[in-house]
């Protein structure tokens, strides 16, 4: 690829497996000021086709990091690859934009968040339910709910759509760590406080592993909240409902639905509008990077919601027993 234009971020992808295509797509046509210069993959030496046949290919991220192009870089690989991607990344001055979970443990995100701190280089998780247009819609509505008391959430993932390091890893992440981590994080950005105490069971099978998982976490302020994770034979369900002092909401972020009750009042229901989250989290990167201003999803949200995976893990070695997070 040639130099950029001005103004114009040239990104290296690092990781182009069934997730990171998509991210290969977007960046070619739905992020402006920004450009695709490499990729990295396994078969590095299997030319691109179509729109992606100019692009630099690597078939180790050092050198696609090391590339003069690439002025920022973005990660979908294994969680397990993580670490070492983001602090070469970080050595060399870079931005990088990791796809959720941030790290494989809560040591390494934290080693992560504080390689980038200390070299000023902005770190940015992609917790891309952050970003969906259903869980905004219900964020924007909370305070209508009075002071929050409860938070269930269900995601149910169809085995083939999840494990998504399988290909990539011969210890895919199990279902805590790959689904959950998504929950877990929205428990913060609902709430906006921190979790001061979780408990979790997990259950495994032989086709998939840990194949689901549920947890009860509570709140600084005391708000109880629930998830419930699985990797299903087909299908997908995600829905959440809220309890407050003064009412109820309900939402289908699968089908883009909310069903809210204040007080008295019959329900109000309305439909969202989908919007690709991929596509607004690396507009969020590009424009973070221009503006030199903290990412909306930061590194260190990224290294919570991994220590309370964490957490969940070791209240299940403790046969379900309250834990309190290492933050």
């Amino acid at each position: 690829m040639t130099q950029p234009p001005e103004g114009v971020i040239g990104i290296g992808l690092v990781g182009v497996g069934r997730h990171g295509t998509r991210y290969m797509e977007h960046l070619v046509s739905d992020v402006p000021g920004a450009a695709l210069a490499a990729v990295c993959r396994r078969r590095a030496a299997v030319p691109l086709a179509g729109p992606f046949s100019a692009l630099s290919v690597y078939g180790d991220y050092r050198a696609l990091i090391a590339d003069q192009l690439v002025q920022a870089v973005v990660v979908v690989t294994s969680p397990s690859l993580c670490h070492d991607i983001c602090l070469e990344a970080v050595r060399a001055g870079k931005p990088v934009l990791i796809e959720k979970p941030l790290a494989k443990t809560g040591k390494e995100a934290r080693a992560m968040v504080a390689a980038s701190q200390k070299a000023g280089v902005l770190l940015m998780t992609a917790q891309t339910m952050r970003f969906d247009p259903t869980i905004l819609s219900v964020k924007e509505q909370l305070k209508a709910l009075g002071r929050l008391q409860r938070i269930d959430l269900v995601s149910h993932i169809a085995s083939a759509a999840s494990m998504v390091g399988r290909a990539s890893t011969t210890n895919p992440p199990g279902a805590l760590l790959e689904i959950g981590v998504h929950l877990l994080d929205l428990v913060r950005f609902l709430t906006g406080e921190e979790v001061i105490e979780a408990t979790c069971a997990v259950e495994r099978s032989y086709e998939v592993g840990e194949a689901a998982a549920q947890a009860s976490l509570a709140t600084v302020s005391g708000v109880q909240c629930s998830i419930d994770i699985a990797r299903v034979g087909f299908g997908r369900i995600g829905t959440m409902h809220v309890e407050g002092t003064k009412g109820t909401m309900s939402a289908d972020w699968i089908n883009r639905k909310i069903i809210c009750r204040i007080g008295s009042e019959g329900p109000s229901e309305w439909t969202v509008e989908p919007c690709p989250t991929i596509v607004t989290v690396l507009r969020a990167f590009i424009h973070s990077i221009k503006t030199r201003t903290e990412p909306p999803v930061t590194g260190l949200d990224g290294c919570r919601a991994v220590e309370l995976v964490d957490a969940c893990y070791r209240s299940v070695d403790l046969g379900g027993a309250a834990v309190r997070p290492s933050f």
